[in-house]
């Protein structure tokens, strides 16, 4: 298990930003052009359920470099790795809604049947989209070696056999490692703030010949829009693939909406807009996003 650290100054302060509650959106603005702005709420009370006590700023040092901040008012925030797998599936034009819940069913239990799985999410697909995808699963695992042992399981192999290729004509996974905050409500998706929402997944391949580092700054630049509005995003991880018999995408992304609402602001946003054309766009040959609500699934242990 590899460990980063990330330092955080705590600043106190009588005016700052309000920071908002999960459940709470941020406030909708529109440019001269008429196109929707993420943008941030003022106010001169502080009050927050996201963030610590008191209002943060995240500091990455240098060698050499003093923050000139009393090293009391610091706390280090753990980072843990995680191994994420997605797996997008092409239902059959005939699935019958029995049919569809029986393959979701078993591949949500599967987390109850093999070791490794730490959390999992699948849905069918919102809308349509370009490449006729029509259900997606996300799971995590701990370490490389899970996911390794998951492709080999019998009983997963069985699931795909018996109630999954049965009712779909194609399949495409990307896995790719990242790293969350290392505590058990982010490790394992637990708690109120994953019991509902929206799951976004974007799967990228890179044109070939792009210099090296370009997609590593597009995704850091992702990344950064992300931090800056977390009471849409619950959590987001990001990277590159790993499996070596998929090679259809080479980066993919995963994030966590509270609501839709949350989901159709973002992505409607001009930052977001903005940031895609200018960062992926000039070196992405082929990209797909697509999305599904989360609800209970899979209640009973087949």
């Amino acid at each position: 298990m590899s460990i980063c650290y990330k330092t955080i100054i705590s600043i106190s302060s009588k005016k700052s930003f309000n920071s908002i509650k999960p459940n709470k959106l941020l406030s909708k603005r529109v440019d001269s052009s008429g196109n929707r702005v993420l943008g941030q709420i003022c106010s001169d009370d502080v009050g927050s359920n996201w963030l610590p006590r008191r209002n943060c700023v995240k500091v990455h040092f240098s060698n050499g470099w003093s923050s000139g901040i009393d090293s009391d008012s610091t706390e280090v925030i753990r980072k843990r790795n995680v191994v994420e797998h997605i797996c997008l599936l092409k239902a059959k034009k005939e699935l019958s809604e029995e049919e569809e819940k029986d393959m979701l069913d078993y591949l949500y239990t599967l987390q109850y049947q093999m070791g490794g799985i730490v959390a999992i999410s699948v849905g069918c697909l919102s809308g349509r989209n370009p490449d006729g995808y029509t259900h997606a699963l996300y799971m995590r695992f701990q370490r490389k070696e899970d996911l390794a042992k998951f492709y080999k399981n019998s009983f997963y192999l069985g699931v795909l056999e018996d109630h999954v290729m049965p009712y779909c004509h194609e399949l495409v996974s990307v896995d790719y490692e990242s790293e969350v905050e290392d505590d058990i409500l982010p490790i394992f998706r637990k708690g109120e703030e994953f019991n509902y929402g929206v799951e976004f997944i974007l799967v990228i391949s890179v044109v070939e010949g792009s210099l090296v580092g370009c997609m590593e700054d597009a995704l850091a630049a992702l990344e950064k829009l992300i931090v800056e509005f977390p009471s849409l995003i619950v959590q987001a991880t990001q990277g590159a693939n790993l499996n070596l018999n998929s090679r259809k995408y080479t980066h993919a992304a995963v994030l966590r909406f509270r609501t839709s609402e949350a989901f159709e602001m973002f992505v409607g946003s001009q930052n977001y807009r903005d940031m895609w054309i200018s960062k992926f766009e000039p070196i992405t040959e082929k990209s797909l996003a697509v999305h599904f609500s989360i609800e209970p699934v899979g209640t009973e242990i087949m």
